[in-house]
């Protein structure tokens, strides 16, 4: 069986081979294979139509079709392979000859088919004949800067598809079309949830009344949640001086994510991207005993990071985004339960929610890269050994993952995958034993000595943007009847039931259900199709029968059973199922 990605990497080389056949004049720039196939950045002489993605397979596969064409692969020293180039005009692989020169390279590599060649390091497949023609398709077209640079030219990107064969190609397209009915884009526009706007600015998503309403039932719950379980709750400014910033030395290793300062009355301010040292300063308010340790600070904290436009995606990158933050500071000897009940109130969450078993662990830790991590041989192994024990007596699985620590101490993330099977951290939790010093923090020991604390820098939920995209995907928009924005639709079959729609639903909204109803003059079927595609957990259908009864025939989204019930039966299971938590539709 042909290694897939070499095979992959020989199919870039046809596509730009069947690109430069139909295309004359167009230059190459790179072609990677990657992780479901291959792409190709090509510099066309005119725009590229979608209908041309046609032409080019259907080329593509006459040149995989001929089984006696192979790649020959053959060395060119370096400056003749600059002459070659130049006047072949491929300026693209000119300038990565250059580069390759300036790196001390003498001669580069050359793979050739047929009569045609490109600048390439390898390996290929020996024959074209090998690749199964059924086993990859042209995908799409997309633009890319040049070396991903915005100052250079933008180019066009051709991506395909390929597997090992045409049954993993039909199954991974099965699945990709699956994941694009539960993207969190599309269904956030479908459910009424979120919206983005050019005129506000990329990246800065508006929460619609629904989605709204699931923001607020998931600050309520984690609020709660963390009242109950010590945490001191604490609202802070989404401006600090640029000052504060240089003295917890964020602004040495984050500034390229950091927004511009601005001036205000000659001092310098920065969006916050993160609240630890206001925090700080909190803390830093009173002389502490070690019997007043730990104090545990929290807040739902709105932070500002500055991403790239082509780096935003929906509500999962976004340039303003919602933490539910938290700064544990405690005594060296508190450290290690701290973490532990802090994992607990995560796994508390994820649970609540139903994605436990979605999520995986990755502890990150530092390497030897000079400037990158704080200089202290002695703390970083105290917090990696200990970050690593706390998990070990959990026993819970994880990763390591060195070089991906923060710089001021090793982390532990929480990974989940979405629904285009990337991996994406969705909570942070770390060891902090640098910034005490940093901002001189201290509490009084038993001996009466100043001694520094642990700092523990804790989300618990996360960002809410990003696990509410998370968790529309995981349940393809049919949240558990505690998330949902709506649990229940009233649908009046006629006029004449409205007085007693009306009066249910007052009842009901009354009694905390989050309901809505729809009293339009329209058929039951048509309520019932736009009911289901809201993806309301139960619709009550309310006709001449319910009204004489005082009851409500409810329709279970996920079973479609209908069962008549008395309103108060209703309310009371609704009101029940709510408190519960329950992740199934009970009634």
């Amino acid at each position: 069986m042909v290694d897939i990605e070499i095979k992959r990497h020989s199919l870039s080389h046809a596509l730009a081979q069947a690109v430069q056949k139909l295309f004359p004049g167009t230059k190459l720039a790179i072609g990677p294979a990657i992780d479901n196939g291959f792409y190709y950045d090509f510099d066309f002489p005119e725009k590229l139509s979608e209908e041309s993605l046609k032409k080019i397979e259907k080329q593509m596969k006459k040149i995989v079709g001929n089984k006696k064409v192979e790649f020959v692969h053959r060395t060119m020293p370096i400056d003749e392979a600059l002459k070659y180039f130049e006047q072949k005009d491929e300026i693209y692989k000119v300038e990565l000859i250059n580069d390759l020169k300036a790196d001390g390279e003498t001669e580069i590599g050359i793979y050739s088919n047929n009569d045609w060649e490109d600048l390439c390091a390898g390996p290929h497949i020996e024959k074209m004949g090998d690749i199964e023609k059924g086993s990859f398709k042209l995908d799409r077209i997309a633009g890319a800067y040049w070396r991903g640079d915005e100052k250079n030219k933008m180019l066009t990107r051709i991506y395909g598809l390929a597997f090992q064969n045409r049954d993993e190609l039909a199954e991974y397209i099965k699945q990709r079309e699956e994941a694009m009915k539960r993207d969190h884009k599309k269904l956030g526009k479908e459910l009424e949830l979120f919206m983005f706007s050019d005129l506000v600015g990329k990246g800065l998503p508006m929460l619609l009344p629904k989605g709204a309403t699931m923001r607020r039932i998931l600050e309520r719950f984690t609020v709660d949640e963390e009242l109950k379980r010590g945490y001191e709750h604490v609202y802070t400014p989404v401006l600090g001086k640029i000052d504060l910033y240089k003295v917890s030395g964020h602004w040495d290793h984050y500034q390229d994510s950091m927004y511009n300062p601005v001036d205000i009355e000659d001092e310098q301010f920065i969006l916050r991207p993160m609240t630890c040292p206001h925090h700080f300063m909190m803390y830093k308010n009173k002389l502490h005993s070690h019997r007043d340790l730990p104090r545990r600070l929290a807040e739902i904290s709105p932070l500002y990071r500055f991403e790239r436009s082509g780096e935003l995606s929906g509500l999962i990158r976004l340039r303003n985004f919602t933490l539910a933050d938290a700064h544990i500071i405690c005594t060296p000897e508190q450290m290690k339960e701290e973490f532990k009940n802090a994992l607990m109130l995560i796994k508390f969450l994820m649970d609540s929610m139903g994605i436990s078993d979605k999520v995986w662990f990755k502890a990150a830790l530092s390497n030897d890269e000079k400037g990158k991590f704080v200089d202290n041989p002695k703390m970083w192994k105290e917090s990696e050994s200990q970050l690593l024990e706390i998990l070990d007596e959990l026993g819970w699985k994880y990763e390591i993952a060195i070089g991906d620590a923060a710089f001021y101490g090793p982390k532990l993330d929480i990974q989940i995958k979405n629904v285009n099977g990337k991996d994406d951290t969705i909570i942070t939790n770390q060891i902090d034993l640098f910034l005490a010093e940093k901002f001189d923090m201290f509490y009084i020991n038993p001996e009466g000595e100043r001694q520094r604390p642990v700092i523990i820098h804790r989300s618990s939920l996360g960002c809410f943007e990003r696990t509410i995209a998370f968790l529309i995907e995981h349940y393809a928009g049919a949240f558990p009847l505690w998330l949902a924005p709506v649990q229940l639709r009233l649908l009046s079959i006629s006029e004449k039931m409205n007085d007693f729609t009306d009066k249910v639903y007052d009842r009901m909204f009354e009694a905390g259900i989050r309901i809505e109803k729809d009293i339009r003059n329209e058929s039951l079927g048509k309520k019932i199709r736009e009911g289901r595609h809201m993806r309301y957990p139960y619709l009550a259908i309310i006709g001449e029968k319910e009204m004489e009864t005082n009851s409500l025939t409810i329709r279970n989204r996920d079973t479609g059973e209908q069962t008549v019930y008395t309103v108060d039966e209703v309310i009371d299971k609704l009101i029940l199922g709510d408190k519960k938590k329950t992740l199934t539709l009970e009634l």
